[in-house]
C-alpha cells in the first residue's frame, strides 16, 4: 500500500469514521481503523461491532499500490492532526508497519493485518426509506435524549423507529419521561425497530447538509448512507413498550407560557433542590401559577410565573424540573402548551402550534 493524500481530506474521514471506534473493544483489531486502498480510492472503516461507519476518499488522493492494513485509531488520528503538512504520504514498509510522512515529520506505526479485520456487510438490501436529512436529525434531537442508561432493560437504551400509514414515528422513553417525534413520510413503508441510541447520535453529528438519506432496514441492522459515509448498526432486540396509554385523547387542565420564562423558573427554583432528584412543584390556578421547591436540608424558594395563562380547577403536581426543562429545549419554541389530566397522571408538553413533537413527564408523589 502506498500512497500521498491531502491531509485535511483525510483528518476530516478519519475524524468521523474514529466515532465508530471503541478504544475499549474486547476485539484488540477493532480499536483500529481499517485502510483498504483501491485503485479508485481509499476505503476507511471503524467499528465497534454495534456501530460501524465505513467512507470512501477519491478526492486529493494519488494512488501508487494498492494494498490494506489496519491503524490505531488513537495514534493515527492524532499524527494526521498534528503533521504540519498540507500533504501526507503512507507506504506499507513490511508486514504491517506503515510510514507516514508529512513535512519534517516521519513516523513508523505498527499496524495489523487486514485479514484480521472481521468482515462486515455494508450491502443495500432490506426495506427501503427515504428521509431528509434535517428531518431525520430533528427525529433523533427530539428523541434520543429521553432513553434509558440502565441496561437492564436493553429496549430502553433506544429510540423506537415506528414506519405505517405514511407516517414515521419516534419514540425513546426511560420510564420516567416518553419523547415522541413524527413526520409524515411520502411513500408507504412499514417497520418497526429499536436503535440504539449511540448509533443514532453519531448519525446525527454525520448529518452536516440538506440532502436525502437512504435508509435500509433489516431484521438484525439498519444501513445509513448519508452523503459520502455508510453507517451500520445492530438493532435492540425486543419488544418496545405500548407507550400510548401515557398519551391521553383529553386533558381537564392546560397552562401556556413563554418557553424562556418557564425554563428560567426551572433553573432558579432548582438551585436548592436534591440534584439527583431535581423536584419542583407547580401550584395552579386561574389567578396565580407558583414553581416551589423544598429541602430540608438546605431551605424552599418560590418562583411566581405572571405570564403564564392556566386553564381548568386548582392543581398541584411534582416532578423533575430537568426533565421538563429537557423536554421544552427539545420542542424549542417560543411558546409551550402543558396539558395535565390531575396530580399523578403523566402530563404532555407541546408546541403551541404544532403536534409533531410531544414530550411526556411522569409526576413524582411527594407524601
Amino acid at each position: 500500500m502506498k500512497f500521498n493524500i491531502k491531509r485535511t481530506v483525510l483528518l476530516n474521514a478519519l475524524s468521523r469514521v474514529s466515532r465508530a471506534v471503541s478504544l475499549k473493544s474486547p476485539l484488540p483489531v477493532l480499536t483500529g481503523i481499517k485502510f483498504d486502498l483501491q485503485t479508485d480510492g481509499l476505503v476507511l472503516t471503524g467499528s465497534d461491532s454495534d456501530i460501524s461507519i465505513q467512507t470512501k476518499v477519491t478526492d486529493d488522493i494519488e494512488i501508487i499500490e494498492t494494498g490494506s492494513v489496519v491503524l490505531s485509531s488513537k495514534y493515527i488520528l492524532e499524527i494526521v492532526r498534528k503533521i504540519a503538512s498540507d500533504t501526507i504520504s503512507f507506504e506499507i514498509l513490511d508486514g504491517a508497519l506503515t510510514r507516514i510522512d508529512g513535512g519534517s515529520s516521519q513516523f513508523n506505526l505498527n499496524g495489523t493485518p487486514a485479514f484480521d479485520y472481521p468482515r462486515i456487510d455494508f450491502a443495500k438490501k432490506g426495506t427501503l426509506l427515504q428521509a431528509d436529512s434535517a428531518i431525520l436529525k430533528r427525529l433523533i434531537e427530539e428523541t434520543s435524549f429521553a432513553t434509558s442508561e440502565n441496561e437492564t432493560r436493553p429496549v430502553l437504551t433506544g429510540v423506537n423507529f415506528h414506519a405505517a400509514n405514511n407516517q414515521l414515528t419516534c419514540i425513546a422513553t426511560d420510564s420516567y419521561r416518553l419523547a415522541q417525534a413524527s413526520s409524515p413520510l411520502s411513500e408507504e413503508t412499514v417497520f418497526n425497530i429499536i436503535i440504539p441510541k449511540k448509533s443514532l447520535v453519531e448519525i446525527s453529528r454525520i448529518i452536516e447538509k440538506d440532502e436525502t438519506v437512504d435508509i435500509y432496514v433489516e431484521d438484525k441492522k439498519v444501513l445509513f448512507i448519508i452523503d459520502d459515509y455508510m453507517v451500520l448498526s445492530r438493532l435492540i432486540d425486543g419488544t418496545f413498550p405500548d407507550t400510548s396509554r401515557l398519551i391521553s385523547d383529553y386533558y381537564d387542565f392546560e397552562m401556556t407560557v413563554l418557553s424562556t420564562a418557564l425554563l428560567g423558573a426551572i433553573d432558579r427554583t432548582t438551585l436548592l433542590s436534591d440534584e439527583a432528584k431535581n423536584l419542583v412543584t407547580l401550584t395552579m390556578n386561574p389567578d396565580r401559577v407558583l414553581m416551589t421547591s423544598n429541602s430540608q436540608e438546605v431551605g424552599s424558594v418560590e418562583e411566581d410565573l405572571p405570564k403564564a395563562f392556566y386553564k381548568g380547577d386548582p392543581l398541584n403536581i411534582s416532578f423533575s424540573g430537568k426533565y421538563l426543562s429537557d423536554a421544552i429545549r427539545s420542542i424549542n419554541s417560543d411558546k409551550v402548551k402543558l396539558e395535565f389530566s390531575g396530580p399523578m397522571r403523566p402530563f404532555i408538553v407541546k408546541d403551541l402550534e404544532k403536534d409533531d413533537n410531544i414530550q411526556v413527564v411522569l409526576p413524582v408523589r411527594t407524601y
